[in-house]
């Protein structure tokens, strides 16, 4: 599998605005449209393309400074409804975590999701992420210790 990360560009912004959710895991995040002019507001927010042999198969969003819990946070991790279940998200979310630990003083990561969402859970869990009992409103946040 050929999973790479892309910044968000002008060739591939509007792919990924076009790329869909099932409508449960649609209810726990924010649309990538709303991601991406986010981060023309935050510009510590870095936004990527992902690509599985060559075509944009998701989308993810991280900070580049550190936040709560002393750590960089994930905003947003997502795959295509076309591309789920291929183990494209946990790589991209592995080539993601190679870049945060790139970061400045990077030792912790953080990721915030709502309880209910199993999917996020277990991708979560399975590159060491730990549940160390930290809420932010509706959702929960779990850490990678680097």
């Amino acid at each position: 599998m050929n999973v790479r990360l892309v910044g968000i560009n002008s060739e591939n912004w509007y792919e990924c605005c076009g790329l869909e959710l099932t409508e449960e895991q649609a209810e726990y995040m924010e649309s990538n449209a709303v991601s991406i002019a986010q981060t023309k507001f935050e510009p510590t927010l870095k936004a990527f393309a992902i690509y599985s042999e060559e075509k944009v198969a998701g989308f993810l969003m991280f900070n580049s400074v550190k936040e709560e819990l002393g750590g960089y946070w994930v905003y947003r991790i997502m795959v295509d409804l076309s591309s789920q279940g291929k183990g494209i998200g946990k790589e991209a979310t592995r080539l993601m975590i190679e870049e945060m630990a790139k970061l400045t003083d990077a030792d912790k990561i953080v990721v915030g999701y709502h309880p209910e969402n199993r999917g996020a859970h277990q991708l979560y869990a399975s590159l060491g992420f730990v549940d160390e009992g930290d809420r932010f409103g509706r959702e929960m946040a779990v850490v990678k210790y680097l």
